[in-house]
């Protein structure tokens, strides 16, 4: 199966998946009434871009300003803005600060202002979505809550249909894992592994449904699904910004309930676009949203599927 990939915004295409018409069934008995437009959204967002990727020089600065103050009033978009934490006033405003603070790094990915904006706004429907979930603030809260759950215990038990890999902890780790690279170029993807190997229980649930699909639809020969991040706390995340890393905030991360998954590497197997196609067929159903930032993308759970995912996972477990 070799299908086009899309945008994040894009509106459908090919037919979705039955798991996910599952998944959108489920969501739509759930979502609260008068939520905003998400497609109306996207849609705006994507416009925006395009105007923000015309005015990317030093000299447009002031443009730029003037521009995102005035989109972010309109309807479509102040609908999902407002209803965050923040407001419309607050998104508006760290938008423009994380926009003049922007400088270029190997390690983001905001490759550009343009992506920047990008990641922002449409992780904005995480943050609208979960705006009244508690942040994990620290490391100990993450490592201590009740409400995640070891990833090694489940991946022992054989109930992981994902991969993953740890960050290394001393030098000597770090030192095998560069090894491994260099003997073995493209055998897993470069990034830095999770810090936290825990998760919510219907983000598990979520990543073995898609990595289920992804066997069944990628070429022979196909890794499988892999996830780059998931729990993050915001003590981690302010590290990330400090290291160059576009980690914005609120993130969906810091509440449980996002993950990131590999995409780049899938196009060496010829399954990038299969992978790609089947997370917006998840975002189209309502099922989870999601965000192209270049080497991975980012996937958050949507409130109402979560019912569903939980049961899905029990039922795995035996409970």
């Amino acid at each position: 199966m070799r299908v086009p990939s899309r945008s994040p915004g894009q509106q459908p295409g090919p037919s979705i998946p039955a798991s996910a018409r599952r998944a959108a069934a489920d969501v739509s008995r759930r979502l609260p009434a008068g939520e905003p437009d998400l497609d109306a959204y996207r849609a705006a967002v994507a416009d925006l871009l395009i105007e923000v990727a015309a005015l990317a020089g030093v000299a447009s600065t002031v443009a730029r300003q003037v521009l995102i103050d005035q989109r972010l009033r309109e309807p479509a978009i102040a609908a999902v803005l407002d209803a965050t934490p923040s407001g419309l006033v607050g998104a508006r405003e760290t938008l423009l600060l994380e926009m003049a603070r922007y400088q270029p790094s190997e390690r983001s990915s905001a490759a550009d202002l343009t992506a920047l904006v990008r990641i922002y706004l449409l992780s904005r429907i995480d943050v609208m979505w979960w705006r009244d979930a508690l942040t994990y603030r620290t490391d100990e809260q993450v490592n201590q809550s009740t409400d995640l759950v070891d990833l090694e215990w489940l991946r022992r038990r054989d109930l992981l249909r994902f991969r993953y890999q740890e960050q290394p902890a001393t030098i000597f780790e770090r030192g095998m894992r560069a090894l491994r690279h260099r003997i073995r170029p493209g055998a897993a993807p470069q990034t830095a592994g999770l810090l936290f190997r825990r998760s919510r229980r219907e983000m598990v649930a979520l990543l073995n449904d898609i990595a289920r699909e992804f066997v069944a639809h990628a070429p022979a020969g196909t890794p499988p699904l892999w996830v780059t991040s998931l729990v993050r706390s915001a003590e981690h995340q302010y590290r990330l910004r400090q290291l160059g890393y576009a980690a914005v905030l609120p993130s969906g991360h810091c509440l449980g309930w996002a993950a990131d998954v590999e995409m780049n590497w899938f196009d060496r197997f010829g399954a990038r676009d299969v992978l790609a196609e089947l997370l917006l067929a998840r975002q189209r159903s309502g099922e989870v949203n999601v965000v192209d930032e270049g080497q991975a993308w980012h996937l958050c759970l949507a409130p109402g599927a979560r019912g569903r995912l939980r049961r899905v996972y029990e039922a795995e477990l035996g409970v």
